[in-house]
């Protein structure tokens, strides 16, 4: 299916690889201009480049996200080239690179870098569009959680926090803004195939439990992100939809 998203801004945190990459391609393939950020410059003008291959305007911004200070900088570029934002990806985030092996033993360091990475760059790039999309009555925010907000597993508390975090704020922000008609989502992913995942020591575990008996894409959230950017979901705000092959339902 395609959307028309002609002559829309977009702006996709996390946009160098993985969900990220796919939903900046994506968004770009039905119509975006799309402004990425990234830690990563390497991978991010890679993602530059497949957008620019589709005939769209790329805008590549090397930030670290958990900078709340670099990322006003960093939408203030996003003004000037592109005028305004109207669609807001809030992507970053990852879980801790070492799995606590018990809860009483995990960090409290370590907590902090899941919340700030996950949760209050969401909070940050949304503060700042805000404003914005109040003033025009129009814009789409939508927030990449996670099915461990809702299922929760064993040493990922902070992540599962962080994520539920996400779909808290996504709901609330959603009630605060439905009068100015901006729409506010979220999607939840379950097991996708990324090169992070690839990593992790219980992945043949989570397909076991995927009824549909095998892993997401990237390009399946981005296909969710996509409906949520365009018109056809403009009756739909304060949603989380789980993107996990039917492993929970809510």
């Amino acid at each position: 299916m395609t959307y028309d998203l002609n002559g829309k801004f977009a702006v996709v945190t996390g946009a160098a690889n993985g969900i990220g990459q796919a939903c900046a391609i994506t968004l770009a393939r039905h119509g975006a201009d799309v402004a990425i950020i990234d830690i990563e410059k390497n991978a991010l003008e890679e993602t530059a480049q497949a957008i620019a291959e589709l005939g769209r305007r790329p805008l590549p911004l090397v930030v670290d996200c958990t900078d709340r200070f670099k990322v006003a900088e960093a939408f203030g570029t996003i003004e000037k080239e592109f005028g305004q934002v109207d669609i807001l990806l809030n992507n970053v985030g990852q879980s801790a690179r070492e799995r606590a092996s018990e809860f009483y033993c995990s960090e409290f360091e370590t907590w902090d870098f899941v919340i700030r990475l996950n949760l209050y760059t969401a909070l940050t790039c949304s503060r700042l569009v805000v404003p914005a999309m109040r003033e025009r009555r129009s814009g789409k925010i939508i927030s990449i959680s996670s099915e461990a907000a809702y299922m929760g597993s064993i040493g990922v508390a902070d992540y599962a926090a962080a994520k539920a975090g996400v779909i808290g704020m996504t709901r609330a922000l959603a009630r605060e803004l439905a009068p100015f008609q901006v729409n506010v989502n979220a999607v939840c992913p379950g097991p996708i195939r990324t090169r992070a995942a690839d990593r992790l020591p219980i992945w043949k575990e989570y397909l076991k439990e995927t009824p549909l008996g095998f892993a997401g894409e990237p390009k399946d959230i981005a296909n969710a992100v996509a409906f949520f950017a365009a018109e056809e979901s403009r009756f739909i705000t304060g949603q989380s939809l789980i993107v996990n092959g039917g492993r929970w339902w809510s």
